[in-house]
C-alpha cells in the first residue's frame, strides 16, 4: 500500500512553523483542528524528510524541554510545490462549479422565456 502524505496538513503545518518557529505540537493541534499524535506524526514525517528541524532550546534537564520548529529550504522548497498544487486543484474545482452555474443559469432563462421574447 502507498501512503499518502495529507498535502493540505502539510502545508498548513510548514505555513504556520514559517510564520512562528516557537509554536508548539498543543497549539499546532489546536490551530489546525488535528489530533496530538497526528501532528506529532506529521512533525517527525517532515522533519524525516528534511523539511523542518526541530531544535531543543531548555538545556536544564528538571524543565520540560522545549523544542523551536525550523524551516528549512528544502521545506520552503515543498511549501512552493505543495502550493502549487493546492492552487491548481482549488482552479480546477473554482472552472467546474462556474461551468455548472452556467449551465444552470442557461437551463433557468430557456425554462422561463421558451420563447426567446421578453
Amino acid at each position: 500500500m502507498i501512503e499518502q502524505f495529507p498535502r493540505e496538513e502539510t502545508l498548513s503545518i510548514i505555513k504556520e512553523i514559517e510564520t512562528n518557529p516557537n509554536t508548539t505540537q498543543r497549539s499546532l493541534s489546536a490551530k489546525l483542528g488535528i489530533s496530538l499524535g497526528k501532528t506529532n506524526y506529521l512533525l517527525k514525517e517532515l522533519i524525516k524528510k528534511g523539511f523542518i528541524k526541530a531544535k531543543n532550546f531548555s538545556h536544564n534537564p528538571e524543565k520540560i524541554r522545549k523544542i523551536n520548529y525550523i524551516l528549512t529550504e528544502r521545506g520552503l522548497e515543498e511549501r512552493i510545490r505543495v502550493m502549487y498544487h493546492f492552487l491548481k486543484r482549488k482552479e480546477l474545482e473554482y472552472n467546474l462549479i462556474r461551468q455548472e452555474w452556467e449551465r444552470l443559469n442557461g437551463k433557468e432563462l430557456t425554462t422561463k422565456n421558451p420563447e426567446g421574447s421578453k
